[in-house]
């Protein structure tokens, strides 16, 4: 199976922490969150990934470059940024041909098994499973309304006035055909340009366990706590 795990973004809320170190390698007690990612891809069976930079982008293949096991990592630069969707579009190539593949945010922090993911998805017949968990800020995310059978019914980006806080945790995945349904000039973000043409076509599986988005210093802060307290209990 292969991944995409997207690193590109510029990290301006971490700033100055971000100022010398890509947002992907902030340490979580000692480990870069890359390599915490890369571990949990390899674990749910991810043999390949393909990891987009931006951002000090020479700091990260340094990194990649030194590591050893799988899974095999390949690096794509992006001088001008392609929002997520349109990284997914400049590399469809590299899925041609797969059954399905995963997408994740390498700036959120998780223990969630990625396994329980890509089983859903194989089981569901459907297109796109996305993961979703309960947001205690649900105006800040995407909210996802879903039927009985589970299969996505509505999404909207940051509503003013939620219907719902079961939101989008940023984990997806996708079969190749999603990406024609992507439109529009680049940029293009997957939560914007391409979820909301996925209502009727995609299941969901609950993100159970730890997730945190480490955008801000005062989360970075939480994460490296409770990941530490996590890891003693």
């Amino acid at each position: 199976m292969k991944a995409f795990l997207l690193a590109a973004g510029l990290g301006t809320r971490l700033r100055p922490l971000t100022d010398t170190v890509p947002k992907c390698m902030l340490p979580i007690n000692g480990t870069p969150l890359l390599d915490l990612w890369l571990d949990r891809l390899a674990d749910a069976g991810v043999d390949e990934v393909t990891l987009n930079l931006h951002h000090l982008a020479a700091v990260v293949r340094d990194h990649v470059a030194g590591r050893s096991g799988p899974p095999r990592v390949r690096t794509v630069l992006e001088p001008e940024l392609l929002g997520s969707a349109g990284t997914l579009l400049a590399n469809r190539d590299w899925v041609a041909g797969e059954s399905s593949f995963l997408v994740c945010y390498a700036d959120n922090l998780t223990d969630f098994d990625l396994g329980l993911l890509v089983e859903a998805h194989r089981t569901s017949g459907l297109p796109a499973t996305i993961g979703v968990f309960r947001a205690p800020d649900p105006r800040a995310c995407g909210i996802v309304e879903t039927g009985p059978d589970g299969v996505v019914t509505a999404f909207e980006e940051k509503p003013v006035e939620p219907r719902s806080d079961t939101a989008n945790a940023g984990i997806y995945a996708f079969s190749p055909s999603v990406l024609d349904l992507v439109e529009g000039p680049l940029p293009r973000d997957i939560g914007y340009h391409l979820l909301p043409h996925l209502v009727g076509r995609a299941g969901t599986v609950v993100v159970d366990g730890y997730l945190l988005d480490i955008g801000t210093p005062a989360a970075y802060e939480r994460a490296q706590r409770e990941w530490r307290e996590r890891a003693s209990a």
